[in-house]
């Protein structure tokens, strides 16, 4: 009992020890001591630089806030001027495709002139149509493979699209000689079908006397992404390779298209050049330009108008 009676007292003693040392503020929880830092003489003056601190911080906040907006503001009116840009630059590339287009046009319908020899002045000349005359050595042909016959209005209809629904065959390409000039050319007589590719199919228009050609000059082809490599031993061309050509025939490296008016009876097609080059700046035009007003609107909303109201 008596060690009972004298946890007791100490602990009464205890208690009076920290109600004489320690205040409990009646707005919070937390124990603030009289010897501590602050006093209580010292709260309005600890609440003024609080206040005066807040405003501070709010101020710098604000400011900060400010300054990301203004940057936000002038760095998304870049997404119209680009845009804009890039309409204005389409319209310029539609006009120069255009009189390219009509260029190639007018060199593949002009008169013809005799074929020069120079390879420096064949390399000036493509798309212009000569005239030549000699005879084919049938025996050697080449086939370029799968390839459609030229319709410019159909092409023009299907212009964008994946696939097309003309027929495939292949040009026949056959060793010319030129008596006049004493040299064998590659000449591109045209197109045939799937079931006139071999010569036994079309013996008609596989003539042997001299004619008279006229023919649209070409140069050599750059293989294309994902178009197979020509196959020398099997006779399966896929792209104009001149040199390639040349050297499986024994002829110079000189191509031409045989025009329609050449096409013998009989034989394959004339006339296969391609000069409908693909056109669609117009309708990146008005993606461009389409994009340019949307966003313009949406900047106009955001930035603007919600400073307005």
């Amino acid at each position: 009992m008596s060690n009972f009676r004298l946890m007791l007292m100490f602990s009464v003693k205890t208690f009076k020890i920290l109600r004489c040392n320690v205040l409990i503020s009646p707005r919070r929880t937390l124990f603030v001591t009289r010897q501590s830092l602050f006093r209580r003489q010292d709260a309005p003056v600890l609440r003024y630089n609080l206040a005066r601190f807040s405003q501070q911080s709010s101020s710098t906040v604000e400011g900060t806030k400010k300054g990301e907006d203004t940057f936000l503001k002038w760095f998304l009116l870049l997404i119209p001027v680009t845009t804009f840009c890039l309409g204005s630059w389409q319209i310029k590339r539609r006009k120069w495709k255009l009189e390219l287009i009509s260029e190639l046009q007018s060199l593949t319908t002009s008169e013809p002139i005799p074929l020069p020899v120079d390879p420096m002045e064949i390399k000036q000349l493509e798309y212009r149509r000569v005239k030549v005359r000699g005879h084919f050595d049938h025996p050697r042909e080449l086939y370029i493979l799968p390839r459609s016959p030229v319709d410019p209005e159909r092409e023009a209809r299907e212009a964008g699209r994946i696939s097309s629904s003309g027929e495939s065959g292949a040009n026949v390409i056959t060793p010319f000689f030129c008596t006049d000039l004493g040299i064998t050319i590659l000449v591109n007589r045209g197109y045939v079908p799937k079931n006139k590719i071999k010569p036994e199919t079309r013996t008609k228009g596989q003539v042997t006397e001299d004619v008279d050609l006229v023919g649209v000059l070409r140069l050599t082809e750059q293989r294309k992404p994902f178009v197979p490599q020509n196959n020398v031993e099997a006779n399966r061309w896929h792209y104009r390779d001149l040199e390639a050509m040349a050297k499986a025939t024994g002829a110079e490296e000189i191509f031409i298209d045989a025009v329609l008016d050449s096409t013998i009876p009989g034989g394959p097609i004339g006339g296969q050049t391609r000069v409908t080059l693909r056109n669609e700046h117009m309708q990146y035009v008005i993606t461009w330009y389409g994009l340019c007003a949307a966003t313009s609107y949406m900047w106009y909303a955001k930035f603007i108008k919600r400073i307005a109201l």
